[in-house]
């Protein structure tokens, strides 16, 4: 099959899918006031400005369209349907997205790859700034979730919910988080208190949760003296963070903040030590090696390991459109799906947000790592004819990485 006939086989699934399913797709609260858009198949093409009102509206369009994606907006209007300027803007969920493309892990080396647009040079990993046979700027990127990222992401998503009901104090039920479908979780909060946020109050939001512009000397360091475990806020996090730095750095690390060798020998010697002193009030007055400009070096990598890492520009985009929860992802072909707080140390995405159950399908893949869905690993394959059940097949389909055996 070419690649036409493919996305055509994709849909046709999807179509499948929706008609069978349709009843578990719930509408968002206030969807009267929402904005719906459909990705379409055919060219990729986006169906925006669509105003639905009743759950059996947005099912049926489902069943019509069978789109690749769906979405809806995050921000409440009193028009949906006209064009961005005369929508009547009236407030927006507070959403977060954590991606495993903003987290370094390093298995991306092994199961991500790029293509430079314009002489079509490959490599592995993140892409890299220019491409090193053409200093070309723009690629084509293919990611994979795999187990270790998609653990990254929950890590993350765990630290942001932690800021968000100890710092902000948000109830937790004012929280909903989900399984994007892809590589990462999204966390949205429904509630009046944070509706009405513009711009610049979400932006303050994001630098809070990312750890951006943090002086420590206005978090209790200073010469001497610095946080404890158990204080709050960025005081507590920054102790945290320096706490787990010393607890894992090695000397190739310290070495590289600019400590000499014999600094760098003695903190490595004097771990234990270090590490016992967070009984009392710390390291900060025991180890005179470390001048204050050497601790903040210290505590900057504490901040980026209780930092957050989330994708800003959504947390900022008051107009943003999130997927819709139990539709399909068109990148793989699993379901965005709810994970209730209390689940989610357990909830397994390569298996629980699986939405083709049942039959076999044979492949022709071109090249794909290797993968897991439900307790099966499949791969790595490289042009190979394979037999796979229908979610696996499909998972590679829409990666692009197959096509269907004729």
């Amino acid at each position: 099959m070419n690649k036409i006939e493919t996305q055509a086989f994709i849909q046709e699934n999807f179509a499948q899918y929706y008609a069978q399913n349709s009843g578990s797709i719930q509408s968002p609260s206030l969807m009267e006031k929402r904005e719906f858009a459909f990705l379409i198949f055919k060219e990729k093409t986006m169906l925006r400005h669509k105003g639905l009102t009743t759950a059996e509206e947005l099912r049926n369009a489902l069943k019509t369209i069978a789109p690749s994606d769906v979405y809806y907006s995050c921000a409440y209007y009193e028009r949906p349907e006209e064009d961005m300027e005369a929508k009547g803007w009236l407030g927006a969920d507070l959403v977060f997205d954590i991606d495993a493309d903003h987290i370094p892990t390093p298995c991306a080396k092994q199961h991500d790859t790029w293509t430079c647009n314009n002489c079509g040079a490959a490599g592995h990993g993140a892409p890299p700034e220019n491409c090193p046979t053409c200093e070309g700027q723009k690629f084509k990127d293919e990611s994979w979730p795999c187990e270790v990222c998609l653990e990254s992401a929950k890590e993350e998503t765990l630290k942001l919910v932690d800021v968000l009901t100890k710092d902000f104090d948000l109830p937790i039920e004012d929280l909903r988080i989900a399984f994007s479908g892809h590589r990462g979780y999204h966390v949205h909060v429904e509630s009046e208190a944070t509706r009405t946020l513009d711009q610049i109050a979400r932006k303050e939001i994001v630098d809070y949760i990312t750890g951006i512009g943090l002086e420590p000397i206005f978090h209790g360091f200073e010469k001497g003296r610095g946080p404890n475990l158990d204080d709050g806020g960025w005081r507590g996090k920054i102790a945290k963070g320096t706490y787990e730095y010393l607890l894992t750095t090695n000397s190739e690390q310290l070495a590289r903040l600019g400590f000499k060798k014999s600094t760098v020998n003695a903190l490595i010697k004097e771990r234990e030590k270090i590490l016992e002193s967070w009984r009392e009030k710390g390291p900060w007055r025991m180890f005179k090696r470390i001048s204050a400009e050497g601790w903040k070096k210290i505590i900057q990598k504490g901040i980026e390991k209780q930092s957050v890492k989330i994708d800003t520009v959504v947390t900022t985009d008051i107009h943003r459109l999130i997927r819709l929860t139990n539709t399909l992802h068109g990148k793989t072909g699993l379901k965005k799906t709810i994970v209730s707080f209390t689940d989610i140390e357990r909830f397994d995405p390569l298996k629980n947000a699986i939405a083709f159950e049942k039959g076999a399908l044979t492949v022709v893949v071109s090249e794909a790592s290797q993968f897991r869905l439900g307790n099966e690993t499949y791969g790595p394959y490289k042009n190979e004819r394979v037999e796979l059940p229908t979610a696996a097949a499909l998972f590679l389909l829409c990666k692009g990485a197959a096509t269907v055996s004729e």
